[in-house]
């Protein structure tokens, strides 16, 4: 079955991401692309992303399993959902496996204009909790 063009862009910009070949991955971002994260935390660049998640865990994977293409209502832009599950190591060097995710893109002219992230990394106490990174002032 062929894949949505929409599917194509978000998976391989999850899969080079992860990779962390963050200058190909950031081919798939429009000029002043908006990645919020867990907790609201925003970002405009992969670096960036980065450099925060070194705060949460020593390396992260997702396995991406299911997307799901429609229309945001609000204006008619193009989203794609990709859920799954991630895996990876703690920062005290504990694996982990089969912690839920999902991310919801906004797309126009074939670029990631937004990307919002849901997780549940802190909650499973896989990552210190938003709270706790800030007062030692790690996150942003």
């Amino acid at each position: 079955m062929e894949r949505a063009p929409e599917v194509e862009i978000v998976d391989t910009y999850l899969r080079l991401f992860g990779e962390k070949d963050l200058e190909a991955a950031s081919a798939y971002l429009a000029p002043g692309a908006k990645l919020v994260f867990p907790g609201g935390l925003t970002f405009d660049d992969l670096p960036s992303v980065v450099a925060d998640a070194s705060h949460r865990y020593k390396w992260v994977q997702k396995d991406r399993t299911d997307f799901f293409v429609g229309e945001r209502t609000s204006d008619g832009a193009v989203s794609c959902i990709s859920s799954g599950a991630l895996k990876g190591e703690t920062l005290w060097g504990t694996s982990f496996a089969g912690v839920r995710y999902i991310d919801l893109f906004i797309l126009r002219d074939g670029l990631i204009h937004e990307q919002y992230v849901w997780n549940d990394l802190s909650e499973l106490g896989v990552t210190p909790l938003l709270a706790q990174r800030l007062s030692v002032g790690a996150a942003r």
